[in-house]
């Protein structure tokens, strides 16, 4: 195994997240199934910390929004680092599609039972911190107000916030593949993450857990306008992840300007 200090270079990232994509493809159902649960908790405890920073402030701009972003990313750095199956950042296995090292078939089999597995964890931590009590106070105050903001935003709209949103997401996971150790693919999502908190983009996971979060706390949405709001934002995310990054990571190091893999085993499920 290469024990060099550095950071993988850019075509050694793409060869190891294209493994990874076959590794992905090829796990068994309930393997694929738990490892989606878990992800769909760790973003949904990501965006509870986010909810519960957001309290006293404003949740639509200011210096705050970039400590919740920080606060936030503990969700993809619990995914990355403890290991799950999460539906955003699983778009990069377009990349091992495309060369044909997975199957269409598979590939989309990966994408309906992750995606199913992440809104299962996620409403399942939302009725757990209903349960709780802690919505019944400020923190349900804010759960409210953030509920209701996603749900009014346009379709287009939250289309285009989606794919801003996942682009960045998708970069942060490419910069983890570069790192060697964990504190390195922990800084390397804490920026990305952040930025997208801040910016105020949709991300469908996080939506999961924060839709039925604020309806929980009593937010005036209806489960058709929490679900109108999943699909054009879950949409963006497959744009932006896969068109915007992955594809786009391909074209550049696909082909015999390609570097060859490293020689590192794939990792674990992200």
């Amino acid at each position: 195994m290469d024990q060099s200090p550095d950071a993988y270079r850019p075509a050694e990232i793409f060869r190891l997240i294209e493994t990874a994509g076959v590794a992905k493809a090829a796990l068994p159902l309930p393997q694929m199934l738990t490892l989606a649960l878990l992800a769909g908790a760790f973003i949904g405890f990501g965006a509870a910390a986010f909810t519960m920073v957001m309290t006293g402030a404003d949740p639509g701009f200011g210096p705050a929004r970039l400590l919740g972003g920080v606060v936030f990313s503990l969700g993809l750095i619990l995914v990355i680092v403890g290991g799950a199956e999460l539906f955003t950042g699983n778009a990069l296995m377009v990349m091992a599609a495309v060369d044909r090292r997975i199957t269409v078939a598979a590939l989309l089999r990966n994408w309906a039972v992750v995606y199913a597995g992440n809104l299962i964890g996620s409403l399942g931590l939302a009725a757990a911190f209903a349960l709780s009590g802690l919505l019944d106070g400020p923190m349900g105050q804010t759960a409210v107000r953030i509920a209701e903001a996603k749900a009014a935003v346009p379709a287009f709209e939250a289309f285009v916030r989606g794919a801003l949103c996942n682009a960045l997401v998708c970069l942060a996971v490419w910069l983890t593949f570069g790192a060697r150790t964990a504190a390195g693919r922990i800084l390397a999502i804490l920026w990305p993450i952040s930025a997208f908190v801040l910016l105020g983009l949709e991300h469908s996971v996080a939506n999961m857990y924060l839709l039925p979060q604020g309806m929980f706390a009593g937010a005036g949405v209806s489960v058709g306008e929490a679900a109108a709001n999943l699909l054009w934002v879950t949409l963006g995310n497959i744009l932006g992840g896969a068109g915007g990054v992955a594809l786009a990571y391909r074209h550049a190091f696909h082909g015999p300007g390609g570097a060859p893999p490293p020689q590192e085993p794939p990792r674990g499920p992200a």
